[in-house]
């Protein structure tokens, strides 16, 4: 039951932070150009459907947990207790509810509308903030938290969602200004950095009661400590490109395979993070 967790968090998040952050770069990257509006919205609806599907697969797993068999998961009675009277379940509730709505939009000839997508996919986003690590205090200080959170999942999900929608333009690079994008890209890169860093930072102080939890290599430690080198690559990838973007243009193709190692590295963190979810936090003292 635990790998399934893992793996069905791990599907989940990659694809809402995905959604998030193809259609929060939209603007930035494509400006008016709409060539890529039909491939975005048919990637954001498959996204969309996996979302969905490991969404509700969530829902069944912790019912099933909750009740300590596989068989309450499916059974209507236990699933209704559990989405109307714990805290994860009310939560749950609303965020297939936008999930659903979501899904819908992508199959209305108003699929490509920034002002439609860009809310439902942030609201969907800002329902995972509260999940998992993000409810363990209460009072203002787990409403602290919980912010806290929705920051470092916006920070992941704009810059692993803006990785996919560079790639859609590195793939049809015909009509489009790759400098000047991979600049604008790159720009915004420093305050998502900047973003990720300080909420990750906040975040394992807060859980831990220290800067890095000991011992440093076994447990929540040494999965944290993977996810920061991940982290870390994607800093170096995103800097060497930062450093070639005069040359770009002649080199695409170099260039398509680092920004495609770098998402992948991305999607390597969101499986650590997708793990430390099921770990309890190392506390110090």
């Amino acid at each position: 039951m635990a790998n399934a967790m893992v793996l069905c968090r791990f599907l989940h998040f990659s694809v809402v932070l995905m959604l998030f952050g193809a259609w929060v770069f939209r603007p930035l990257l494509l400006g008016r150009l709409t060539a890529l509006d039909q491939p975005l919205a048919r990637v954001s609806r498959w996204l969309a459907i996996v979302a969905l599907a490991s969404g509700v697969g969530w829902l069944l797993l912790v019912t099933a947990n909750m009740a300590g068999a596989w068989e309450a998961a499916f059974d209507p009675s236990i699933l209704w207790r559990v989405l109307g009277r714990t805290f994860f379940g009310e939560v749950w509730a609303w965020h297939l509810l936008l999930n659903g709505l979501l899904l819908i939009l992508l199959l209305t000839p108003w699929r490509s509308s920034l002002c439609l997508q860009l809310p439902l996919s942030g609201l969907l986003l800002a329902t995972l903030a509260p999940i998992g690590h993000g409810a363990m205090l209460d009072g203002l200080a787990g409403q602290l938290l919980i912010l806290n959170q929705l920051v470092h999942l916006a920070c992941v999900g704009a810059w692993l969602g803006g990785l996919m929608l560079l790639l859609m333009i590195l793939r049809r690079p015909a009509g489009h200004r790759v400098r000047a994008q991979l600049m604008r890209f790159s720009g915004v890169g420093y305050v998502l950095v900047a973003g990720l860093l300080i909420s990750g930072l906040i975040n394992v102080r807060v859980l831990t009661g220290a800067f890095w939890p000991t011992p440093l290599l076994s447990g929540f430690a040494l999965i944290l400590l993977i996810k920061v080198s991940l982290v870390t690559a994607m800093l170096g990838l995103a800097l060497f490109n930062r450093l070639r973007t005069d040359d770009c243009e002649q080199r695409l193709a170099p260039l398509r395979n680092s920004v495609l190692l770098e998402w992948l590295l991305g999607l390597g963190a969101v499986a650590a993070v997708s793990l430390l979810g099921t770990l309890a936090p190392m506390i110090s003292g």
